[in-house]
């Protein structure tokens, strides 16, 4: 698998890149305030203090419209694929350190199947602003690389979504075949065989290998 720049004119069907916002601050504080495993990734769907910087806010007022959002992070240390899941709105994520994106169109996932093999890699600098669409199949960022492979420091990425996305799974009628992959508050997710999600009850569409940028 080749990995490609996020500013490359691969990327512009998965999302683009947000300029003219001043993140030094944001990430700042993601660094002084939360934690960065070095085992594992760890998720927070909002963080007050992330949410309650200007940038945050501006990023509320004109990313989303005046839309209520919430400002979180996903950080620690990852190399795979795992899942691939989809919002109801764009996903905003800000890194702090170098990192790795896998995606896939949603139009190339049939009834939450798809093949590993059409999954694209792209790699995002530290402060770079990416903007993944609502039809942009993603999941937890891998590590950044480096002239001698995949780092082993991890990451800490400010994740914005539509608020209270990755909350608690509402309790739903199934009526669409769709519903299978309901995991979470607006968060649509299709899994690997191999992954934890698979064994905690995921549904299972990814076909072929669990993609991990460290054996490439």
């Amino acid at each position: 698998m080749k990995i490609k720049s996020v500013f490359s004119h691969s990327f512009e069907r998965y999302g683009k890149i947000l300029k003219g916002y001043d993140v030094a601050e944001l990430l700042k504080k993601l660094e002084e305030v939360t934690e960065k495993p070095s085992d594992t990734v760890i998720y927070e769907p909002g963080s007050p203090d992330l949410e309650l910087l200007p940038v945050s806010k501006k990023i509320g007022s004109n990313v989303y419209g005046g839309m209520p959002i919430q400002v979180g992070y996903c950080n620690g240390s990852n190399t795979k694929l795992n899942c691939l899941e989809y919002h109801r709105g764009s996903e905003i994520n800000i890194p702090a350190d170098d990192i790795v994106l896998l995606v896939a169109p949603l139009q190339s996932c049939s009834s939450g199947k798809l093949d590993t093999s059409i999954v694209e890699a792209f790699s995002v600098p530290r402060g770079t602003v990416v903007q993944i669409y609502e039809t942009t199949l993603h999941y937890a960022p891998c590590n950044g690389i480096t002239p001698s492979g995949v780092s082993k420091d991890g990451f800490r990425v400010t994740i914005v979504l539509p608020k209270d996305t990755n909350t608690a799974k509402p309790d739903i009628q199934p009526v669409d075949a769709e519903d299978r992959l309901l995991w979470a508050k607006n968060k649509w997710l299709t899994a690997h065989p191999d992954s934890a999600e698979a064994k905690q009850g995921a549904f299972t569409g990814l076909i072929g290998r669990n993609i991990d940028i460290g054996n490439m």
